[in-house]
């Protein structure tokens, strides 16, 4: 059984105890919330909501607050004297899915 799932703007194919990374979500260490289930699938039959289904949740734990690789970023514009450096670290958590409840 798994479930697609969204958190923020992005979508997640889940199952039960995958550990994953996600952008924060403002829940702090330890907590865990639910999170709307936009299609479930069981051994032969797919659920599919419009938008979200009614009655089906995920259960998310977060594990962890940590921070994603590093990206930096440059643009220049020759003979201008122009030259701008940036660096960009996102900020992720690391959750794991308790349970999926079915509608």
């Amino acid at each position: 059984m798994y479930a697609v799932i969204t958190l923020g703007n992005k979508q997640y194919k889940v199952e039960k105890d995958q550990i994953f990374l996600s952008e924060k979500t403002g829940n702090a260490v330890g907590a865990q919330f639910d999170a709307g289930v936009l299609l479930l699938a069981d051994d032969n039959k797919v659920n599919i909501g419009s938008p979200n289904l009614s009655g089906a949740k995920v259960s998310l734990k977060v594990l962890e607050d940590l921070r994603g690789q590093k990206i930096r970023g440059f643009k220049y514009k020759k003979r201008k004297n122009y030259h701008r450096r940036w660096g960009h670290r996102q900020s992720l958590q690391k959750l794991q899915v308790v349970s999926i409840k079915t509608p």
